[in-house]
């Protein structure tokens, strides 16, 4: 999540802070092709107070002046954070994700509804968000198929970085260690219940989501 989170946050010292008033007037008025909703309703909303929606809002209106993100510019921006890798991939899944009304564009809303919960949401909310991720088609399970596309993508991203090198089946093994775990009655798909309970009742599968998460 820090590669999100840098990108739209870490150019606010590149510029002067601006005033609170100003900030606030953009929120509440229309100025860009999208209006965002207002500062109170976004902090009541998320886990985020108002000067943190401040930043981030800057942030992201300087990357995307008409206040919404389309998957072409969100992957280019996803892409600086791991130049030695391909990123497309995994950036068109997380994109997807964030996109939770298949419009095929990111509002700050979406944007920081998303950042709250894998910040500072429940393990329960992560780890539902993570389900939403894995689940490609939204037909409400994880197949095989899926979950190594997810795995495949992540592991292209890293490029070069990952260490010891991975062998070509690497990622089928994994896929399968996980599905061996979650997939409690073997019909092939893991359903959110299955994942939820398996997550929480196994540290090790819970810490390798975790770094997955890390590279969001």
């Amino acid at each position: 999540m820090g590669a999100v989170m840098g990108t739209f946050s870490s150019l606010q010292t590149k510029q002067r802070r601006p005033s609170k008033d100003k900030i606030e007037d953009e929120l509440e008025m229309t100025m860009v092709c999208h209006r965002p909703e207002g500062l109170e309703q976004l902090e009541a909303q998320t886990n985020f107070t108002k000067r943190e929606l401040q930043v981030l809002y800057r942030g992201f209106k300087n990357e995307c002046p008409s206040g919404v993100v389309n998957e072409e510019t969100f992957k280019q921006i996803y892409a600086q954070f791991f130049p030695h890798g391909d990123a497309s991939a995994y950036a068109h899944y997380l994109f997807n994700a964030f996109d939770t009304t298949q419009t095929g564009s990111v509002k700050f809303e979406d944007f920081v509804t998303a950042l709250s919960i894998l910040l500072r949401g429940s393990v329960y909310e992560k780890l539902r968000w993570t389900f939403n991720l894995y689940d490609i088609n939204k037909d409400g399970y994880i197949n095989k198929e899926e979950m190594m596309d997810i795995v495949k993508a992540i592991y292209d991203m890293m490029g070069k970085y990952t260490y010891p090198v991975l062998k070509e089946d690497t990622p089928r093994q994994h896929v399968d260690v996980f599905f061996q775990k979650m997939d409690k009655n073997k019909d092939g798909v893991v359903t959110l219940d299955e994942f939820l309970e398996s997550c929480q009742e196994d540290d090790n599968l819970m810490r390798s989501l975790q770094l997955f998460q890390n590279v969001m």
